[in-house]
């Protein structure tokens, strides 16, 4: 078994506010943006904010974009 550090996993994860409301935006380890969510408030896009976060932390990098259906 091996253990994941945030160093293996390179992703990050936005939170925006804008005109239209939240979003959450998942960005590639070059910083571009490969996932956008739209949340309907501010505590919907916090707790899937964390929740990603979490999971940037627990699996590789495959498996994280494998997970949330990234390229």
């Amino acid at each position: 078994m091996s253990t994941v550090t945030q160093a293996d996993n390179r992703y990050s994860v936005v939170l925006e506010e804008g005109v239209r409301g939240w979003r959450v935006i998942i960005r590639d380890p070059d910083g571009d943006p490969v996932s956008k969510r739209s949340c309907s408030d501010e505590t919907e896009a916090r707790t899937y904010a964390s929740a990603v976060r979490q999971h940037i932390y627990w699996p590789s990098e495959p498996r994280f974009r494998s997970y949330y259906g990234l390229p």
